[in-house]
């Protein structure tokens, strides 16, 4: 019995000191995120939404490069897509074209002989938010989810892709993977380099010139901002759009984890006449976050809110649409992680026919997508039940 007391007083006092740590690195994240007031920009933006796609793009980009090159990942992962990328990036530094490669320490899965390699080459490597004392638990838990890719500073990308061959649907256990990413040419690309550069700045302290990093731009047709988040200020801005909504509210995020003020406003939207729609995956890719989801349906169904779950492969999208006067496209998700935890950055998009084709590819998604029932939703299992309670606990950092 004595044994068996010390064991939960231990187990105990660890529960508390992970409790502590979190509470205090979030209070310190908090305090120290600036609120970014991006100008609004005027871009020549293509929508890209296979991995095969946004790969032929970049690459293509990649190789064209004659200055520079920066790319920051949340996941490139060691296998053929990701050996391909890094090959080339090699080939482009042999050619004197300097190369900045950004990955966060967790999510990064670069083998140390591929690192070399690259190393050796004359790639600048490093990773972004290594676990720091005296918050570890919580620097473990704040990741840097941004994707960001920047060459000779007048092309950009931004979205959900990561760098792997399930990106590419050839993970045979998700199938195709349905994400979306966006390629800038000209205005809005140096919003890209800012965030890109101060990620950097934190992650090496090199100074580069600035001259290098901001070439002129050329400004295109669609209106755009640039939204970077450091685990603050995103719930707020969303707030605001879904508040703007008067006719169509549609969402698409693997996963949805709302908490319970964003879930207040999605009510109150669909109360208001809204015809709110959601877009989540039929398929889990991680443990629980599915069942995170559950307990917040309910109340979404009961007002009439449209829940789609797409079936063929894995939905990993991240949009927001407002009517059809803007959109938002990037690296959060819709859930407390991205909101109060990890460093994001999304495109707002303010030019109708581009949304129009947008929702026609949401309006795509939804025709091989199933719609959830109150019916489906009621005749849950018990065990089902009982792992969303269990999830439930652990939302806010699934």
């Amino acid at each position: 019995m004595t044994l068996f007391l010390i064991i939960v007083s231990v187990i105990i006092l660890i529960a508390i000191l992970l409790r502590l740590d979190f509470k205090f690195g979030l209070e310190k994240q908090r305090k120290e995120a600036k609120r970014f007031h991006q100008e609004m920009r005027y871009s020549k933006v293509n929508l890209l939404t296979t991995g095969d796609d946004l790969f032929d793009h970049m690459l293509r980009d990649i190789k064209q490069a004659s200055n520079h090159i920066h790319i920051l990942f949340y996941i490139i992962k060691d296998d053929n897509i990701s050996k391909k990328m890094m090959s080339l990036l090699i080939d482009k530094a042999k050619e004197g074209v300097t190369v900045r490669l950004l990955v966060d320490r967790i999510g990064g899965s670069i083998g140390r002989g591929s690192i070399k390699r690259m190393k050796d080459a004359g790639i600048l490597f490093s990773y972004s938010h290594p676990i720091k004392f005296p918050y570890l638990f919580f620097t473990l838990n704040r990741r840097n989810h941004r994707k960001i890719s920047v060459i000779d500073g007048n092309i950009g990308y931004v979205g959900g892709y990561n760098v792997g061959d399930e990106y590419l649907g050839r993970d045979p256990k998700f199938g195709n993977w349905r994400d979306f990413h966006l390629r800038l040419d000209g205005d809005g690309v140096q919003d890209l380099q800012e965030q890109f550069y101060e990620d950097w700045h934190a992650a090496t302290k090199e100074n580069v010139s600035k001259d290098i990093l901001y070439p002129p731009l050329v400004k295109g047709d669609i209106a755009l901002r640039i939204l970077p988040t450091d685990g603050v200020y995103l719930e707020d801005t969303f707030v605001k759009l879904i508040r703007q909504a008067e006719n169509t509210l549609t969402i698409g995020t693997p996963y949805f984890v709302p908490g319970m003020t964003l879930q207040g406003e999605l009510i109150n939207a669909a109360k208001r006449g809204v015809n709110v729609r959601l877009i989540v995956p039929k398929k889990a890719d991680h443990p629980l976050v599915k069942e995170a989801s559950y307990p917040y349906f309910k109340d979404l169904l009961d007002v009439g809110v449209d829940i789609y779950q797409y079936y063929r492969g894995f939905y990993h999208a991240k949009i927001l649409i407002i009517d059809d006067q803007v959109c938002d496209i990037g690296t959060a998700n819709f859930d407390k992680r991205s909101f109060h935890i990890d460093h994001e950055i999304n495109c707002l998009i303010y030019d109708r026919n581009f949304i129009e084709k947008v929702l026609g590819e949401v309006d795509f998604d939804i025709s091989i997508s199933e719609r959830l029932t109150l019916k489906q939703y009621n005749s849950r299992s018990i065990f089902q039940k009982g792992k969303e309670r269990f999830a439930t606990i652990f939302s806010g950092l699934l």
